[in-house]
């Protein structure tokens, strides 16, 4: 099974082609990960297209997609989500996953910056499965355990090491897994907070 994968809930844009069995796992054929801050509606789809043609194939080729569904800013995760969902249109079945749960393996707790002075925080077991979060907090709130993986800027507000660590097509697929070869959920983004643009309270009176 070919799968395209693509994670837009951080400021690193990942595009990875992978081939995807239950018995071998994800081998990976091509993927990038780029260094995007607020760019990824300008740089998803040109980073589609090249790593598609570094894996020799076509979008109709593909059998699958799998879409980071955050946590993560809202503008970001949408153009992900929205593309994932067009190309699903040519392609077929498109699974939405946690995206922290593509942030390193094992026991571990997972913090990304949220942005406002926050981290998106989650916990897993030894075998990998979440068993805390997703969630948002200050770092100094969050409760992490264990060894903690993610964004090493916020080691000293938690108070421990961090692991540098990011999404990767490896890990999209490994959290895709239990959902690849069934039909597919809606794609509900796991926004965590409400949007930064809400409607006035009550309309103001337009004078001549």
């Amino acid at each position: 099974m070919l799968v395209l994968a693509l994670d837009t809930a951080t400021p690193t844009l990942v595009v990875g082609l992978a081939r995807w069995s239950a018995d071998r796992g994800a081998e990976v054929l091509a993927e990038r990960a780029l260094p995007s801050g607020n760019r990824h509606a300008e740089l998803l789809t040109p980073t589609v297209r090249e790593v598609l043609a570094e894996g020799g194939t076509r979008v109709r080729d593909l059998d699958a997609l799998v879409v980071g569904l955050g946590p993560g800013p809202f503008t970001g995760l949408r153009v992900g989500i929205v593309t994932a969902a067009a190309l699903g249109d040519v392609v077929g079945p498109v699974h939405g996953v946690c995206s922290l749960d593509a942030v390193g393996d094992g026991a571990r707790s997972v913090v990304t910056d949220a942005r406002r002075k926050e981290v998106h925080w989650a916990v897993y077991d030894a075998d990998g499965q979440r068993v805390a979060g997703p969630g948002v907090d200050r770092p100094e709130d969050a409760p992490v355990t264990g060894p903690v993986v993610g964004d090493v800027r916020f080691a000293d507000r938690l108070g421990r090491p961090v692991a540098a660590a990011e999404v990767t097509t490896a890990g999209l697929l490994r959290a895709a897994t239990p959902l690849l070869g069934r039909p597919p959920a809606p794609l509900v983004p796991l926004y965590l907070r409400r949007p930064d643009a809400v409607p006035p309270a009550a309309r103001k009176a337009v004078t001549q």
